[in-house]
């Protein structure tokens, strides 16, 4: 289960940087829209992880409890509290992420890569 998590979520960061969008210097760029989902997806996968940790201490009911099942459907409703935090935008982690988003769009518009100035 946690491999299609994952894999979602490679999917769609790797989805913004196929888009056909280019800046006047022809690199790719991601539109805001793009960007905010981005930040709120990984601000939900991150949640996600946090709470599964804290989610494995917990024991089952021996009687009702237990098993695959509840591995499986325990795993769906961490997903799901970690989308839901992430909608609130309390944790703050999607703001750090667009703000990185932007200012990589910004130095990749003026032609810089890892600090040094590509054009020269």
């Amino acid at each position: 289960m946690e491999n299609a998590q994952i894999n979602s979520f490679d999917t769609a960061a790797l989805a913004l940087y196929q888009k056909p969008n280019t800046s006047l210097t022809g690199k790719k760029t991601v539109s805001q829209e793009e960007a905010e989902k981005a930040a709120k997806d990984f601000e939900a996968f991150f949640i996600s992880r946090m709470m599964e940790t804290m989610f494995e201490g917990i024991s089952t009911d021996g009687m009702f409890g237990g098993g695959q099942a509840e591995k499986v459907y325990r795993s769906l409703l961490i997903n799901e509290y970690g989308k839901a935090m992430a909608k609130t935008g309390s944790i703050g982690v999607a703001d750090e992420v667009m703000r990185s988003i932007i200012e990589m769009q910004e130095m990749a518009s003026q032609g810089y890569i890892n600090g040094t100035n590509a054009r020269q």
